[in-house]
């Protein structure tokens, strides 16, 4: 029997299970959001830490010039106070010179008793008739107490005697400036010794420094 549906209606037909597009697509625009996200975070991050990395090589270069600076600083101010020191004993020289009764003499000997003795200058000599007073500085007070053993021993200077000796205030360099007295007398000469010299051979007592 052949069944007629006079009303027109049809069986409704079962919904289909599918994702929406615009769902979908949201989702993809987000992975590909984040994606670009990441990778432009990335990129930043590398030439953050590239310009850290310029800016730390900077720095210690900086660094090793200010070094490189104070070590030249150091040297030119030891340059400069040996320059002052050769400057007066030039001036010590051109002082003798000047005085030219008995003082060629003179300069011989001192010349003579400075050279056999290392690491000490003159700075002063004033001389008043024969006696003399002689200011210099040292490397070492064993030079001081060398200095006076050679005075002493070149047998033209009597009654030397050790006035003061103290370390300078030079934390770069270790100096002593010294203050002695002495006689002039030539051999031949008589002085009346105020004070007994060391003999010939026997070295000089070493000076007792000032603190």
């Amino acid at each position: 029997m052949i069944r007629i549906n006079l009303l027109g209606q049809s069986r409704p037909k079962a919904a289909r299970k599918s994702v929406p597009m615009e769902s979908a697509f949201l989702t993809l625009m987000l992975l590909v959001a984040a994606v670009l996200g990441v990778g432009f975070l990335a990129v930043d991050y590398w030439q953050v830490n590239n310009k850290v990395q310029d800016v730390q090589k900077k720095i210690d270069q900086l660094k090793q010039q200010k070094a490189q600076l104070e070590q030249i600083k150091m040297q030119v101010d030891a340059f400069e106070k040996q320059k002052d020191l050769l400057q007066q004993r030039i001036n010590v020289i051109e002082d003798l010179q000047r005085n030219r009764t008995g003082g060629q003499e003179l300069l011989d000997a001192v010349a003579n008793t400075v050279s056999r003795t290392e690491t000490l200058w003159l700075t002063s000599l004033q001389r008043k008739g024969n006696a003399l007073q002689i200011v210099g500085t040292a490397g070492s007070i064993n030079a001081v107490a060398e200095y006076i053993t050679q005075l002493r021993r070149s047998g033209f200077f009597q009654q030397v005697e050790i006035k003061e000796a103290k370390q300078t205030d030079d934390a770069n360099v270790q100096l002593f400036a010294f203050t002695l007295t002495a006689t002039f007398a030539p051999p031949g000469t008589k002085v009346t010794p105020t004070a007994t010299p060391a003999a010939p051979n026997q070295p000089a007592a070493k000076p007792k420094m000032v603190g």
